[in-house]
């Protein structure tokens, strides 16, 4: 890390990412304050760990700090941004922190619309079982590794490369993996040819000698991974096909799936993940193939991966209760929901599926809106949560009740809160059912309310 003295203060410190920093910094002895709309688990950690979180944002709060590094959704006029620059005080992306902070590192970093948080959390999870003590910032909580930011006594880093504002072009990774190019964040990059353009601009900042990882099973992916790269050398992985990492043989049971792994058509090994999930499969491979790059035995990278539970929010466990089961996944995006209901029909076979699913902003259900009326086969039941509207204002005819409307399949109802939500979800489930809270923003906050009813 190059020499980063504090007080440093965090605009937006309860965030995933941001508290990631604040904890590293913390690790490093320097001195972290912050803000932040409202109080949470991360932030009651971060003070637990020394630093000073104010509830809201004001000016006097950046008094005293030497640095300010801010989220990419704080405004302009946020009053604490706008106090720093007429103080003269240095202000920072949360990407250009991490740049800083990841300077003196190796860098595995993992891209994509999807799949990110799985596979960056598999990867600093064999890295560590390999005793490779990796340097790590996820964009979620690892069950496996107690937590999403270490800084590691290794000379590796995985970091998970978020595309939004274009945050991963500040990283200069030895290893990345581009696990699909599918448009997403079209509120900020306008069309679908920018957002490609976005990860083609990020595969050229991997470093003269480095490698690309491209799941060509994604056509997007699978178009950067054609394109003449200077400097990285382009291996794609995937689950058909001619690939250089290729998983074949796979076998899907209710408790996971195995496969074999094959490199440029010679036979590597055997490995078990402990869902029965085609990405799961995918996100494994990766991270295989990312792990035996910098030089970590297989027979290391498959006890690691047999032994993976996964990162929080992604297909998790919430509890059971009345014969019901809870489950809770992150997924905000089409091709995620269908994914994780495919997962769900494997893992759950002939049991009744019912999801309460929360929109994630108004726009990404506005730019794909007809991907969301119908994405939810698979579902004997849905129940639509208010929007999550984060940083937006509502848009006429693409609200939660709109969409609630306009699915086809399977029934679908609208719920205005929480309660309402819990109340519709526990009406519809019987024994042996379950009931999946689905979504990016504070859905999760349902799956402990439907247990208490279900009690």
């Amino acid at each position: 890390m190059s020499a980063i003295t504090g007080p440093v203060h965090l605009v937006g410190i309860g965030g995933m990412h941001m508290s990631a920093i604040a904890q590293l910094l913390l690790e490093r002895g320097v001195s972290v304050s912050g803000s932040d709309l409202r109080p949470s688990e991360f932030t009651a950690r971060l003070e637990a760990r020394g630093a000073r979180v104010y509830q809201g944002h004001a000016a006097e709060q950046v008094h005293g700090a030497r640095l300010v590094v801010t989220t990419a959704a704080a405004a302009a006029d946020n009053p604490e941004l706008v106090e720093a620059r007429r103080l003269g005080i240095p202000v920072l992306l949360r990407a250009e922190m991490v740049a800083r902070l990841i300077a003196d590192k190796r860098v595995v970093a993992v891209a994509g619309a999807h799949g990110k948080t799985t596979t960056s959390s598999l990867i600093a999870f064999i890295l560590s079982e390999a005793g490779r003590q990796p340097m790590y910032l996820l964009g979620g909580e690892s069950l496996d590794l107690g937590g999403h930011a270490a800084w590691g006594a290794g000379d590796l880093c995985v970091v998970e490369a978020d595309e939004y504002k274009r945050a991963f072009l500040e990283y200069e990774p030895s290893v990345a993996v581009v696990t699909n190019v599918e448009p997403d964040h079209l509120d900020y990059y306008g069309t679908p040819e920018a957002y490609h353009a976005a990860f083609t601009a990020f595969a050229r900042r991997v470093r003269a000698g480095g490698l690309l990882l491209a799941c060509t099973d994604d056509p997007g992916a699978a178009a950067l991974a054609s394109q003449h790269l200077p400097g990285a050398r382009v291996e794609t992985y995937g689950l058909e096909g001619e690939r250089d990492w290729l998983a074949h043989d796979i076998r899907f049971a209710p408790a996971g799936a195995s496969f074999r792994v094959e490199h440029v058509g010679e036979d590597v090994g055997d490995l078990h993940v402990n869902l029965p999930a085609g990405h799961l499969v995918a996100n494994a491979l990766a991270a295989a193939a990312a792990c035996l790059h910098v030089g970590v035995p297989f027979a290391e990278v498959a006890a690691a991966v047999a032994r993976f539970r996964g990162a929080r929010r992604r297909f998790e466990t919430v509890g059971e209760s009345g014969g019901v089961f809870v489950m809770d996944d992150y997924a905000h995006h089409p091709s995620e929901v269908r994914t994780t209901i495919a997962a769900a029909r494997r893992r759950f076979p002939g049991q009744r599926l019912i999801a309460v699913y929360q929109p994630h902003t108004y726009s990404r259900i506005a730019y794909l809106w007809d991907e969301w009326t119908r994405c939810w086969e698979g579902l004997d039941a849905l129940v639509v949560l208010e929007t999550y509207a984060a940083r937006e204002t509502p848009l006429p005819g693409r609200g939660a009740r709109d969409l609630a409307a306009a699915v086809i399949t399977p029934p679908a109802t609208y719920a205005a809160d929480f309660a309402d939500a819990a109340r519709q979800a526990v009406a519809l489930a019987r024994p042996g059912d379950v009931v999946f809270t689905i979504g990016a923003g504070d859905v999760v906050e349902v799956g402990p309310r439907l247990l208490e009813l279900l009690r």
